[in-house]
């Protein structure tokens, strides 16, 4: 735990967080990090005690080639629990592993629902465990599922989706979703994630609640329909004002439109599309 935790003080991802706090609450003294990197999006290393340690799922340590065979059944017992296992080695040999619960908040179910009801199709990526993945997503009845993904793989995922002529919603919390965010039709990042994950969205959820996404489709429906309205507004006005200020009825019907009637109708009509745009500010 002290090891994991000295490491673990360089990243910015939430389950480093949590081994961090862990640590400092069982009164654990930290010792310093250097040569950190997390590029992988699998784990990070780095030099403690000057010591190599490196800390991530089982596709990092099979990149290191480091053997996990010996607690391959504990770690698939605690995935079977939707818990995230990741392994620390120090000098190439296997010393333990770290499970973290990531409890799934109350407001995710029904985040999930909304959105399956609105005829969306749900997708899950995670670079956690693919048993501690589909653990997680049976709870919130996800069926499709990617498990132990890197970074480039949700680029890709991304990517294959918009081929196949999808628009693509990504939303992420971490610096590894951030090429995927800014590759997203719509990046979605959470306000208790990252800063970079968050400069790669266009729509950040400030309490990282995943409800958002359904109110953000809600408001863009009613904006989109709100902004047709104004149009049509607009074109009626000057349907019925332009003809008769250029005296094309005046032949025929002797009608004219006094240039100080022709100011009123045009700022009615500036007016009529003001007060419409206001009414989003009721919609709930």
């Amino acid at each position: 735990m002290r090891l994991a935790a000295s490491l673990d003080q360089g990243s910015e991802h939430p389950l480093a967080d949590a081994i961090v706090n862990a640590a400092r609450e069982q009164g654990l003294n930290l010792s310093d990090v250097s040569e950190f990197d997390s590029a992988s999006g699998i784990g990070v290393s780095g030099i403690v005690d000057k010591t190599k340690l490196v800390l991530g799922n089982t596709a990092l340590m099979q990149q290191e080639n480091i053997s996990i065979s010996s607690l391959t059944a504990k770690a698939d017992e605690l995935r079977m629990q939707a818990a995230s296992v990741m392994y620390l080695a120090a000098g190439g040999k296997l010393m333990g592993l770290l499970a973290v619960s990531d409890p799934i908040k109350h407001s995710t179910p029904e985040a999930v629902n909304d959105l399956k009801a609105a005829g969306i199709r749900v997708i899950m990526a995670t670079g956690d465990g693919i048993a501690t993945a589909k653990a997680v997503a049976k709870q919130l009845g996800i069926d499709e599922v990617h498990g132990e993904v890197k970074p480039a793989d949700k680029l890709d995922l991304v990517s294959k989706l918009q081929a196949e002529g999808r628009v693509v919603a990504m939303a992420g919390d971490g610096i590894n979703d951030a090429p995927a965010l800014a590759k997203a039709d719509v990046g979605i990042a959470m306000g208790t994630g990252t800063d970079v994950a968050m400069n790669s969205a266009q729509i950040t959820l400030v309490k990282g609640d995943l409800r958002g996404i359904s109110t953000a489709r809600h408001l863009s429906d009613l904006t989109v329909a709100n902004m047709k309205q104004n149009l049509g507004f607009a074109f009626i006005y000057n349907a019925l004002g332009v003809p008769l200020a250029a005296g094309v009825l005046y032949p025929f019907m002797g009608l004219l439109l006094s240039p100080m009637f022709a100011a009123l109708a045009m700022s009615l009509s500036s007016a009529s599309v003001v007060f419409n745009a206001l009414r989003l500010r009721k919609s709930k």
